[in-house]
């Protein structure tokens, strides 16, 4: 309960920072001039922000995006705000092994370094759909394809700060949504089976995945004495292009827009939210994990990937520039390791096929 009252109250947390914090906010004074910077999903929404953001810190952004015409635009609308600002784009679609695999070599061919990943794309609530490579959309597109992204920079994010001697960060976004999946959080015997799919609980599944994966990737990256960080966030449920594909959720949303203005009195935002989780029945009951509605969805994301207080910080997930306790699964270790198998033999099927 104290959770959603810093949210609604926009309260700072122990970081000094809460849910009304901007990601201008948390990075400021902060010189990012020697860092480069990987951004999925950079061309819109959540991911324009923070490409935006990184870039007026100096940074050097690499933007990854599907449509090369979307990231051309979010190109120039960067650099008409800052005509000094440093960025890229590569094309890049992550519910496609092919392209992810032409992605990495064309970024390894600019010859830059990398410190910092953020793997920020996905997908939300999409009906049933495989990809080309026989993958379920969700899972393939927010998690496998991020995984199989991060795998192939690793070497080079390494090669980064061992030479540079700056700490490399990892940065998956998951959603609080992680907590609403199916029961056995991961379907690993059935991941593409059409029977008992439910695009939520799939997209819960998805999120779940990107926690694992930051958790297990940052004991691995601990183990072996690497000088990186891996950490994932909950960016906020806000209205964004993720939204397309339910068009239910997007207009019920649309209809309450207006509680995330900054000038609305809260304690009216928490009188309407407790009368909609008063009249919604079980039934609905998942559209009350996309009402918690962070009002700056790019701030957690740049704190995790510039502030120096989270120095050798890994392996957390974060809510509103705070670390957060993820749900039971998201915490399993055993269940971490297995995803982590299951993704490498997954990879590895298809690159035989």
């Amino acid at each position: 309960m104290l959770g959603i009252i810093s949210l609604v109250t926009g309260r700072p947390g122990p970081s000094g920072f809460g849910s009304a914090s901007t990601a201008e906010q948390v990075t400021q004074g902060i010189d990012a001039s020697n860092l480069t910077a990987i951004i999925t999903g950079g061309a819109s929404g959540i991911g324009l922000e923070t490409a935006r953001v990184l870039a007026l810190r100096n940074a050097h952004v690499i933007i990854g995006a599907r449509n090369m015409d979307s990231a051309k635009e979010a190109k120039q609308m960067i650099l008409g705000e800052n005509e000094s600002a440093r960025v890229d784009i590569l094309k890049l679609d992550l519910c496609s092994v092919n392209s992810v695999r032409t992605f990495v070599n064309n970024f390894i061919a600019l010859a830059l370094p990398l410190n910092i990943l953020i793997n920020n794309a996905g997908v939300m609530f999409c009906p049933y759909q495989k990809t080309e490579d026989g993958i379920e959309m969700q899972f393939a597109t927010n998690h496998l394809g991020h995984f199989l992204l991060t795998n192939l920079l690793l070497g080079k994010m390494k090669q980064t700060a061992k030479e540079s001697g700056i700490e490399g960060r990892i940065i998956n976004l998951s959603s609080i949504a992680h907590v609403y999946t199916y029961e056995e959080g991961i379907r690993f015997d059935n991941i593409n089976e059409e029977d008992g799919y439910s695009d939520k609980k799939a997209y819960g599944q998805s999120k779940l995945a990107n926690i694992l994966h930051a958790k297990e990737l940052s004991r691995r990256l601990q183990e072996e004495g690497a000088n990186m960080t891996a950490n994932a966030v909950h960016p906020g449920v806000i209205m964004t292009p993720l939204m397309r594909h339910s068009s239910l959720l997007m207009n019920f949303l649309k209809m309450f827009t207006f509680f995330i203005w900054k000038n609305i009195p809260q304690v009216y935002f928490l009188f309407v939210l407790l009368l909609l989780a008063r009249n919604f029945n079980n039934t609905n009951h998942d559209f009350l994990y996309f009402l918690i509605l962070s009002k700056q969805g790019a701030a957690t994301t740049c704190f995790v990937a510039l502030h120096p207080s989270l120095k050798g910080e890994s392996g957390k997930y974060f809510l509103d520039c705070n670390e957060y306790q993820p749900s039971a699964q998201a915490s399993n270790q055993l269940l971490g390791r297995k995803l982590w198998d299951f993704s490498n033999k997954f990879i590895n099927s298809l690159s035989k096929a």
